[in-house]
């Protein structure tokens, strides 16, 4: 009795607090599982304000619905075992990750961060080589034909570099190394104008292109790194790539190793695929991509959780993560992650499963739908 007590209390204060917490359009939660609760605190819920106390909780947010869910369940989520870090090698490249500088060869480069677990298209008509132990050490490589890396990336601490820069640089300390970053981008007789917003620079050094990424709610602090060989770059004859399934697939499955390796970094457990809602998010991003408009409700009216119920998919807690316009999956993560409100999703302890779907328009500019969930 005196448990019901208690969570009677918190189901009143929350319904109290809720100019505080209901405005939170990408969050929710689903509190069905306090029906019996519900039914077995109605014989003391004799106010009308306790009574409106108790149907209003059913519109917790998942903030709340989290910490009240983990009252009555068990969560069986885990981060992963840590893995130790590599000893980080000085460099006479300008970069060098996971002690790989461009123009190794793939025996070189492997030899230091082991076999690829996954390929993934990418805009420049190559393949990111995945390199990682559950998503610790996080490395992309890519190849060209001769079997030599002619692009790296990374957002874990594996940067070395002759400019005495890391992880822990800051935006200043970057600028000040390798100086005042490109504006623009030509490609072809095209000259395309960078919409940093701030939140990276990048820069043309030699025949390298250099793209660092800031993380503006770490005090601007490099976030990642991603370094492109002129030639690789070269291959992408616009500022957005053809569309394809396999670059389709790609984007998807980047974007979701993307936010494991976010995630591991925190010590948050690692989410798992969810075909059945990567299906969900990829009929969105369609939507979206072929009706011209951007939003998380469709034109029917429905929200994540509508799209999701709709398609079968059982969940207590969901969120939904959408972007559009970015370069390339790596973009929109970095992008995603420095705005605060998708950056809880990308990092809530809750969620237990992630599916991605992309698309993109006339302009080939990409549609990207994250969905999470637990059950």
């Amino acid at each position: 009795m005196r448990k019901i007590f208690w969570l009677l209390v918190i189901l009143v204060l929350a319904y109290a607090a809720r100019p505080l917490w209901e405005e939170k359009a990408n969050e929710y939660v689903d509190l069905s599982f306090l029906d019996p609760i519900d039914q077995a605190i109605e014989n003391i819920a004799e106010s009308a304000e306790v009574a409106k106390a108790l149907d209003g909780a059913k519109n917790l947010t998942v903030r709340l619905g989290g910490e009240l869910q983990s009252l009555v369940t068990d969560n069986s989520l885990e981060a992963p075992e840590a893995v130790a870090k590599p000893d980080i090698a000085e460099t006479d490249s300008l970069f060098a990750v996971h002690n790989v500088t461009l123009g190794m060869t793939k025996e070189e480069a492997q030899a230091k961060v082991g076999l690829p677990l996954r390929l993934m298209r990418n805009e420049y008509g190559a393949d990111w080589h995945s390199y990682h132990k559950n998503y610790q050490n996080y490395v992309l490589l890519s190849y060209d034909k001769e079997g030599k890396v002619n692009g790296m990336y990374t957002n874990q601490a594996l940067i070395s570099s002759t400019e005495n820069l890391s992880m822990d640089s800051t935006k200043e300390e970057v600028r000040k190394a390798l100086g005042a970053p490109l504006q623009h981008l030509q490609k072809g007789n095209v000259q395309y104008i960078l919409d940093t917003r701030d939140e990276y620079d990048m820069y043309k050094i030699d025949d390298v292109y250099v793209t660092v990424f800031y993380d503006i709610h770490e005090e601007n602090t490099v976030s990642a790194i991603q370094v492109i060989r002129e030639d690789l770059e070269e291959q992408r004859s616009g500022i957005y790539a053809e569309p394809s399934d396999e670059l389709r697939k790609g984007s998807e499955f980047l974007l979701f190793e993307l936010t494991n390796s976010t995630r591991v970094q925190r010590g948050l457990p690692i989410l798992k695929w969810d075909d059945e809602v990567a299906e969900t998010a990829r009929k969105h991003s369609e939507d979206m991509a072929a009706n011209h408009y951007f939003s998380h409700t469709n034109q029917q009216g429905q929200s994540p959780f509508d799209r999701m119920e709709e398609d079968g998919i059982q969940f207590f807690v969901a969120g939904e993560n959408l972007a559009y316009g970015q370069y390339s999956s790596i973009f929109a993560h970095e992008g995603l992650m420095n705005s605060m409100g998708h950056r809880e999703n990308i990092v809530k302890a809750d969620y237990g499963y992630l599916g991605i779907g992309a698309a993109f328009n006339k302009e080939n500019q990409p549609y990207f739908t994250e969905n999470f969930f637990n059950r």
